[in-house]
């Protein structure tokens, strides 16, 4: 049988065509092992606590007692978030947790950081909402021991609570920094977060030097307090911590990018930038624990 010309070029795009789908289907499986010779399976799993199951420890919060700003003439005390993101991490991480304050007694939140204040700054706060809705957590803040009643052999680790209250009920406060100092120099996770971290400028260890020596730390940042100074029309604070961590020799201050969350660890020393930043500091004190 004689094939006219264009029969055999009819015939050659054809073997040509199935050529090139023999061979895309040959890339296409090379291109899929390669995919299955690169995917790395991540697998992860975290204890969360369930009910009746045993405590793996205690945590010591600590929380200003109500007070009265000098500066704005508002009534102060806890960053709600400050409590409850910390809180909500230790308690899934399976650690009991008892809150103490600095005077005792019944202990309120800052105005702004309520979910349902008015101002609606913290209305996306569901974590504090959720916990404001338990009777169990409402009977935590109406009557707190004192931090003389601590004995620092009942817990494992130490977390201080922030808030604009701090700024005052914490500042040469002999008491609470006698008792972080203990907490720290045995060896125990000792955390401090947003504007708690003033205690740490003047906390001195047995030996004389300040608990920050050598450190590397964070607290409220200056660009934190202008938004904030800026957002109600007003000075809010006495001092600003990170003006007064810069005047101490032999300590390094660092801080992120304004209410990112922003956590350092330095040896059991834990510190987190602002009321963002709980979390991430509860996350490195109970990892601490887990060691």
């Amino acid at each position: 049988m004689r094939y006219s010309r264009a029969t055999f070029y009819s015939f050659a795009l054809l073997f040509i065509g199935c050529a090139g789908q023999v061979e895309k289907k040959k890339s296409d499986t090379d291109s899929k092992k390669q995919i299955e010779t690169t995917t790395q399976v991540k697998e992860k799993e975290d204890y969360v606590h369930f009910h009746g199951a045993p405590f793996k420890g205690k945590i010591l919060m600590v929380a200003s007692s109500p007070t009265v700003s000098k500066q704005t003439g508002w009534p102060i005390g806890f960053w709600a978030a400050e409590l409850t993101h910390p809180l909500h991490v230790f308690q899934q991480a399976g650690y009991e947790v008892e809150l103490v304050s600095t005077a005792g007694g019944k202990l309120v939140m800052d105005g702004y950081s309520d979910p349902t204040d008015e101002s609606g700054y913290s209305a996306h706060d569901v974590i504090s909402l959720g916990y404001m809705q338990q009777e169990s957590f409402k009977t935590m803040l109406e009557n707190t021991k004192k931090l003389t009643e601590v004995n620092v052999k009942d817990f494992d680790a130490i977390f201080l609570v922030g808030g604009q209250g701090p700024m005052y009920t914490y500042r040469d406060n002999k008491d609470l920094e006698r008792l972080f100092v203990d907490f720290y120099e045995l060896n125990k996770p000792t955390a401090a977060v947003c504007h708690s971290t003033t205690l740490l400028l003047k906390a001195r260890k047995s030996d004389g030097d300040l608990v920050i020596s050598g450190k590397t730390w964070t607290g409220f940042a200056n660009a934190e307090e202008d938004f904030a100074d800026e957002a109600v029309g007003m000075k809010i604070q006495p001092y600003r911590i990170e003006d007064e961590a810069k005047k101490l020799e032999n300590t390094t201050f660092k801080v992120a990018t304004p209410f990112a969350s922003y956590a350092i660890e330095d040896g059991n020393l834990i510190t987190g930038q602002q009321q963002n930043s709980g979390a991430a500091v509860a996350r490195m004190l109970v990892a601490q624990l887990s060691e």
